[in-house]
């Protein structure tokens, strides 16, 4: 797991770290440094989570922090930064970071509270801004962040039918892995601002030419996005709960793991399953 500490000291923000030096004229790096970041945590004042965001802001006041609450930890409160879950002390001394594992339930715990900050801030990103291909009716709905230069995008795009086929309705948002300034970067806009953004979001993958073309579009918001959800490749597969799945799954492995999530038997092992045994008629007799 990577460090968090050198992320705090940037804010917490590969954008923030990227970004060129354009601040307003008259507007001094100091103003800027004590603006504080608005993550969707939020707490009363005086109270022990109000006392954990402002631990974290003083490492760094532009510290986006998403998520704040009660810790399985005793003395501690956990929060979420920048993607990544951390426990602070109540205090506001100490930070930890890391999984916390029960071993007697074999849980990691803190997985809940960054699957409920991947569905607050998903919840953020209108339809409108979705690249979406569904079924009529899907029984499940997952949220793909994706890179059009990326082998397994491509992948799981050259399957987007199976994947349809199977119940799954696949939504995705803009994920270009090389950061803004980069051709990867302005080959997504150039699909999310085409007039048909799913036909040259496929020929992009297949890698056909998009016209270059620029408008208001959301891909550097989906980016953001995407980093504080915990992105750390792509493709990220985020069921509606929240919960990540582990990278690139083929259709079939898909669906087993949201029938398992919702805990149902996949297709597969339906048809898998022995027939019950038909219930005699009635009045028939048992053979002997």
């Amino acid at each position: 797991m990577k460090s968090l500490l050198p992320l705090l000291l940037c804010a917490v923000s590969l954008t923030a770290c990227a970004q060129a030096p354009d601040t307003a004229a008259g507007e001094g790096a100091a103003a800027v440094e004590r603006a504080p970041a608005q993550g969707l945590a939020s707490a009363e004042a005086g109270s022990v989570d109000a006392r954990a965001i402002q631990a974290l802001q003083s490492i760094n006041p532009r510290i986006e922090v998403d998520h704040v609450g009660p810790a399985p930890l005793p003395g501690f409160r956990e929060a979420v930064v920048g993607g990544q879950v951390v426990y602070i002390s109540d205090d506001g001394r100490y930070l930890l970071q890391g999984a916390l594992y029960d071993v007697v339930e074999k849980t990691d715990l803190s997985q809940a509270g960054m699957a409920e900050v991947r569905r607050r801030l998903l919840a953020t990103i209108p339809a409108s801004e979705r690249i979406v291909f569904a079924p009529e009716n899907p029984e499940y709905t997952v949220s793909v962040f994706t890179d059009v230069e990326c082998g397994y995008c491509q992948k799981l795009h050259q399957d987007i039918a199976e994947y349809n086929r199977l119940g799954i309705a696949i939504e995705y948002l803009a994920f270009p892995r090389m950061g803004p300034a980069s051709e990867d970067f302005a080959k997504m806009v150039a699909v999310w601002c085409a007039a048909d953004r799913g036909a040259a979001l496929t020929a992009a993958k297949e890698g056909r030419k998009v016209a270059s073309r620029d408008c208001t579009n959301p891909v550097a918001r989906h980016y953001d996005i995407g980093r504080r959800v915990g992105l750390t490749g792509t493709p990220m597969i985020v069921t509606a709960s929240g919960v990540q799945m582990p990278g690139y799954m083929p259709p079939a492995d898909l669906r087993a793991a949201l029938d398992e999530l919702a805990g149902k038997a996949s297709p597969a092992e339906a048809a898998a399953a022995p027939a019950a045994p038909a219930a005699p008629a009635a009045g028939a007799a048992g053979s002997r």
